[in-house]
C-alpha cells in the first residue's frame, strides 16, 4: 500500500516509520515542515516532498494518508483527506471539539474507507492480558508521572489540551458515566498536576493522577478486585518494559513480565485488518462504523477517538465549574436526525390544531383543515420505514446523577 505523510507530529512519524518497516507499505509523499522530512531521511525514508496538501491528494496512486499536521489545521487535513477517499490514520486528539470527530464518521460511512485514531496503547499484551484476568474490578487507578508535560498539545497557544488514557480506562473499564477533574486553576495549565474521577457505566469507580515534571517518568495501571490489586506498571514509562503483578482467586501471587516493544507495530496489523475488512463491504451512508474498543470483539476503531474527544469536553466543563459532569451519548445517524425531526413537526402540529380549532370558533370550515394535516403527518411517520435502521448498541445512553 502506497501512503502519505501530513506534518511532522512525532505520533505521525512514528507510525510512518512502523508502516514501512512492516515492508508492505510505501512512505510515497509526505508535506509538511523541512524538520520532518529531515527526520525521515534519518531514518532512510526517502518520500516525495510536496508543498500542500491538495497537490498531494492528486497523487492517483495514493492510497492512505497519516494526518499528523499542527493542532491548528489538524481537523481541516482530516475532513480534506477522508473527502478524497483514502484510508486516513489521525494523531489524537484530532481536534478540541468531538464535533470534527462525528462529521469524520459520517463521511468515513459516505466513502467507505478506513479511519483509524494513532491510539496504540490499548494493543499492548499487558493491557490485554490485564483485562482478561477472571478477577472482578471494583476500582480503577491509573497513574502517570512524566518528566515532561503530561497533557496532550498543552503547549499549543490558544489551543485547548487533552487528557491522556482515556482509551485505556474504556478498554479495561467499559464506557465512562461520569467525570470529575480536579486541578489548581479553573484551566487545564502547564506543569499542574490534574486528578480526575469517575464511574463507569457499569458502576465502577476510577481515579487518574497525572503528574508532570517529575525526576522521573512513570506509568502504573491498578485494578483493585475483591482479593487484592492487579497493578501494570512501566518503571521507565510507558513503552518501556512492563511488569503485571497479581493475586490470583486462590489467593496467589503472580508476576508477568513483558519487555519492551514497538506500539506501533500491533497498530500497523489492526489497520491491515481493517483495510481487508473494509474491502469486502460497501459504503453505507448514514450507517456510522461499529468498531469499538468497549464492544464485542473489541476492535479499536475511530468511535474510540469519538468518546476521547467527549470526555475531554466533559472534564473541561468539570474544570470550569467545578462539579461533576455527566456523559450523554449522542447517536450521529440518519435514524436520530429522523426521530428528532419528526418530534419537531409533531409538536408543530399540536399547536397549529389547537389554533385552528379557536379560529373555528369564528370561521368554522377551518376545521376541517385538521384531517388531512394530520394525515400527512401520519404519511410522514411512513418514512420511518425506509431510515436505516441503527445498531441497538449505537442506541443513546444517558446517565443521570
Amino acid at each position: 500500500m502506497r501512503f502519505a505523510l501530513v506534518g511532522d507530529h512525532t505520533d505521525g512519524l512514528d507510525m510512518a516509520r512502523a508502516l514501512t518497516a512492516s515492508g508492505r507499505h510505501e512512505l510515497r509523499l509526505y508535506s509538511g515542515p523541512a524538520a520532518g522530512l529531515q527526520h525521515l531521511q534519518r531514518l532512510g525514508l526517502t518520500p516525495r516532498s510536496v508543498g500542500d496538501l491538495e497537490s498531494l491528494l492528486v497523487d492517483p496512486q495514493l492510497d492512505a494518508v497519516i494526518v499528523a499536521g499542527s493542532p491548528t489545521v489538524r481537523a481541516a487535513q482530516l475532513r480534506r483527506a477522508l473527502q478524497s477517499e483514502c484510508h486516513v490514520l489521525c494523531v489524537h486528539p484530532a481536534d478540541p471539539s468531538p464535533d470534527i470527530a462525528y462529521e469524520a464518521a459520517m463521511i468515513q460511512a459516505d466513502v467507505g474507507r478506513v479511519l483509524l485514531p494513532l491510539l496504540p496503547m490499548t494493543l499492548h499484551l499487558g493491557l490485554k492480558r490485564l483485562k482478561e484476568l477472571p478477577l472482578t474490578s471494583r476500582m480503577l487507578e491509573l497513574e502517570i508521572w512524566s518528566t515532561e508535560e503530561v497533557l496532550l498539545e498543552i503547549a499549543v497557544a490558544g489551543h485547548k489540551s487533552s487528557l491522556p488514557c482515556w482509551d485505556v480506562l474504556r478498554f479495561v473499564g467499559g464506557e465512562i458515566a461520569e467525570v470529575f477533574v480536579l486541578s489548581s486553576v479553573a484551566e487545564l495549565g502547564e506543569g499542574r498536576p490534574v486528578v480526575v474521577s469517575g464511574r463507569f457505566l457499569s458502576g465502577s469507580l476510577f481515579q487518574a493522577t497525572y503528574l508532570p515534571n517529575q525526576a522521573e517518568s512513570r506509568w502504573r495501571l491498578t485494578l483493585v478486585t475483591a482479593t487484592g490489586r492487579a497493578t501494570l506498571a512501566f518503571a521507565q514509562g510507558w513503552p518501556g518494559s512492563a511488569q503485571l503483578t497479581h493475586t490470583d482467586e486462590q489467593g496467589e501471587s503472580r508476576t508477568e513480565s513483558y519487555d519492551a516493544v514497538n506500539p506501533w507495530t500491533a497498530l500497523v496489523e489492526r489497520f491491515e485488518q481493517a483495510v481487508e475488512a473494509a474491502a469486502g463491504k460497501k459504503p453505507q451512508p448514514g450507517m456510522l462504523a461499529q468498531e469499538c474498543l468497549t464492544k464485542a470483539p473489541t476492535l479499536l476503531g475511530w468511535q474510540d477517538e469519538l468518546r476521547c474527544l467527549e470526555l475531554d469536553d466533559a472534564a473541561r466543563r468539570s474544570a470550569e465549574r467545578g462539579r461533576s459532569s455527566t456523559l450523554d451519548f449522542q447517536e450521529s445517524t440518519e435514524e436520530a436526525s429522523f426521530k428528532g425531526t419528526m418530534t419537531l413537526v409533531g409538536c408543530s402540529l399540536i399547536w397549529l390544531t389547537l389554533l385552528v380549532l379557536i379560529l373555528s370558533a369564528w370561521i368554522p370550515w377551518l376545521a376541517w383543515f385538521i384531517v388531512p394535516v394530520m394525515g400527512v403527518f401520519l404519511l410522514l411517520q411512513a418514512l420511518r420505514w425506509v431510515v436505516p435502521q441503527g445498531d441497538p448498541a449505537t442506541k443513546k445512553k444517558k446517565d443521570v446523577v
